[in-house]
């Protein structure tokens, strides 16, 4: 569904992608791995066409998106929920979803009703602001808002950073549900034992340059490789 093919992207003149290459396959969860500042936010908003690479390409369903603007990524497809969440704090939750809607959600699509059933704590919200909201339930509407896009590809950028653990297990509940659903995600996640939990493949990078690829599981029983590229 998505190739990634040797990108290369700056923050004005410092280079920050070097030759980033990876690959998602439909029904597919892929996590992207690294410590901080290894270049993986800049990855997912490289492929959203927040920040374009240089050189390189992206192909989403064979089509090259590489520096097209978002809303036209968006239309095509690709949802990202970011990971400073970023919901309309005046508007109620049903509203912050309401407004996200695009298409009618179809047979598999993604409705109101269908985010009730699979976010239950957001129906028991959803006439609260979302200002009032915690951090856990933000993080929980800002995914259910991409959702409603139905999006045929989900980049989600740190759905746990700041969370309480009791928050961090829901979310990742939810990331495990929408993978059983069949939903296609790339993950960024910095506790990279959460990411692998969900995750059929895995990729890590180091200081915007790729240095593994390869299935989860390969890296779950590779603790070697695991604590020289993402041990603190």
């Amino acid at each position: 569904m998505l190739r990634v093919e040797e990108i290369n992207t700056f923050y004005g003149e410092p280079h920050t992608l070097f030759d980033v290459s990876l690959e998602i396959r439909e029904a597919e969860v892929v996590a992207l791995l690294g410590r901080n500042g290894a270049g993986k936010t800049t990855t997912i908003r490289s492929i959203m066409g927040l920040t374009p690479p240089q050189t390189g390409r992206i192909l989403f369903k064979e089509e090259n998106i590489a520096g097209l603007p978002p809303y036209a990524i968006a239309n095509r497809g690709v949802g990202f929920v970011p990971d400073n969440r970023r919901i309309f704090p005046n508007l109620t939750v049903r509203l912050n979803l309401e407004i996200a809607r695009k298409g009618n959600g179809g047979k598999d699509g993604w409705t109101i009703e269908k985010i009730c059933e699979h976010f239950p704590k957001l129906k028991e919200i959803q006439s609260r602001p979302g200002e009032v909201l915690s951090g856990g339930e933000q993080q929980m509407l800002t995914i259910a808002r991409t959702l409603m896009g139905n999006p045929d590809l989900v980049l989600l950028d740190e759905p746990t950073e700041g969370l309480a653990p009791l928050m961090v297990a829901e979310v990742m509940k939810i990331v495990r549900e929408l993978k059983e659903k069949g939903e296609t995600i790339l993950l960024v996640e910095q506790n990279s034992t959460l990411a692998l939990s969900v995750s059929q493949r895995a990729y890590i990078l180091e200081n915007g340059r790729g240095v593994f690829s390869g299935l989860a599981e390969e890296l779950i029983q590779n603790m070697e490789l695991r604590q020289r590229y993402l041990g603190v």
